[in-house]
């Protein structure tokens, strides 16, 4: 370690973050850390110190600041830890704006994946993608969402849907984590759909995620969670839990995609099997619920879904009064929310789920750290965090729930490196 400090964000007008290594849950969820012309000090990837006004002078008297140290200047605005994004469909080729049409004449999801639209139509064309194509797409993807404010995220395979395209897709997103600033996250699903060619057969497609698809992906260390389509028309119960307790077995974190279109019981899996997340839960029943509560099984919700596809928004507030953690995600898809922007997923908290600046903020921090298993690391400003942080055009917390429809990111600091300045990507 060095005498002197590698980087300091000072003038800091008002450093807002929530604090620990866990997720929160209740009235905890909105308990933020609010701290006036702060500064953070920073030692290689890591934050060192966080304190405000003259302290900063006692670590120049202490020679903890030299000509070496790089000074970013808040300029008075607010800074937040950075992003994560707990939930989202990185890896894929093609865009389906046709299905908006669709969707606008009255067709639901599911119909449109009975046509041969929704996510096979992204199968085909992922499957027909290089490696290499798959890892520009994302690459243009991570560049967007990192321009918003995020510096952490979740990715999915699913739409290869045989052996060898889901690992395709999943070394996609080992790839991109050796050459993008974007930290990510990798999970196997396998289970998102079944793929034409076993239309009618899905017991032999189940042989197949659990007989040749997990092994290899656990014997290639290619994904931390195994998720789950759990959903009418797509994997029962029955069959979600037996992906999942077979991903468990090969060492894989459970996920579930539950109760989105119809309850079907996607809340009451994922307490079954210890998931660490269920996600959507628009139409979760209470006792599904209940179920997640008392395992402490985190809600990641996905807001831009519901007002992308003009459906019903999860019961956020209920979940936080059952003791359920929330976070929240985009769910970046090319179908059903083709949005990288977090920013956006925040306003819509704000507006359609009535939850506080305050519980969004951890939300998209810390809880969502902690639905990818990073709270110990990511998620909140403090001592021995990773140097994750975000510095925003706003005076205050509120103005960036308030100001919507506009990106509010002047810098982005990523492990200790400015990974985007005055907006910019450098």
């Amino acid at each position: 370690m060095n005498n002197f400090y590698d980087m300091i964000v000072k003038n800091i007008g008002l450093l807002a973050t929530p604090e620990g290594k866990c997720a929160k849950k209740g009235k905890d969820q909105g308990r933020i850390k609010f701290m006036e012309n702060a500064f953070i000090a920073i030692d290689g990837e890591t934050i060192s110190e966080v304190g405000a006004g003259e302290q900063l002078k006692a670590l120049e008297n202490r020679g903890r600041i030299c000509s070496k140290t790089r000074i970013v200047d808040a300029g008075g605005s607010l800074v937040t830890p950075g992003l994560v994004d707990p939930h989202t469909h990185l890896i894929f080729s093609g865009w389906r704006q046709k299905e908006l049409s669709l969707k606008l004449k009255g067709m639901s999801y599911l119909e449109i994946l009975k046509m041969g639209g929704g996510i096979l139509n992204t199968v085909k064309n992922t499957r027909r993608a290089s490696l290499d194509e798959l890892i520009e797409y994302g690459r243009k993807a991570l560049d967007r969402m990192m321009a918003h404010g995020t510096t952490t995220c979740e990715a999915k395979s699913g739409y290869g849907l045989n052996v060898e395209d889901e690992i395709k897709s999943l070394k996609a997103i080992r790839e991109l984590n050796v050459i993008h600033p974007v930290e990510l996250v990798p999970t196997f699903m396998g289970a998102h759909a079944v793929p034409e060619e076993y239309n009618g057969k899905t017991a032999e497609y189940l042989d197949l995620i659990n007989s040749e698809m997990l092994p290899k992906v656990a014997d290639e260390h290619l994904a931390e969670f195994c998720d789950v389509f759990c959903e009418q028309g797509v994997f029962s119960v029955n069959e979600s839990r037996e992906i999942l307790e077979c991903g468990k077995n090969h060492g894989l974190i459970p996920k579930v995609h539950a109760d989105e279109i119809t309850s079907l019981g996607g809340a009451s899996v994922a307490a079954e099997v210890g998931a660490i997340s269920a996600d959507h839960l628009i139409h979760a029943s209470d006792e599904g619920l209940f179920a997640m509560a008392e395992k402490n099984v985190i809600a990641v919700l996905l807001p831009g879904t519901s007002f992308f596809l003009n459906e019903a928004f999860a019961r956020a507030k209920t979940m936080m009064e059952m003791g359920i953690p929330v976070a929240l995600a985009t769910d970046f898809n090319p179908g059903s929310c083709p949005t990288e922007s977090l920013q956006l997923v925040m306003n819509l908290a704000c507006i359609k789920y009535r939850m506080t600046p305050e519980e969004v903020l951890t939300s998209v921090t810390l809880n969502a750290a902690s639905a990818i298993n990073r709270a110990s690391t990511i998620g909140s400003i403090e001592p021995g965090k990773q140097a994750d942080i975000v510095i925003w055009n706003a005076p205050d917390l509120d103005f960036i729930i308030y100001h919507f429809g506009v990106n509010l990111v002047r810098t982005v600091i990523k492990k200790g490196k400015t990974t985007v300045k005055d907006g910019q990507i450098i």
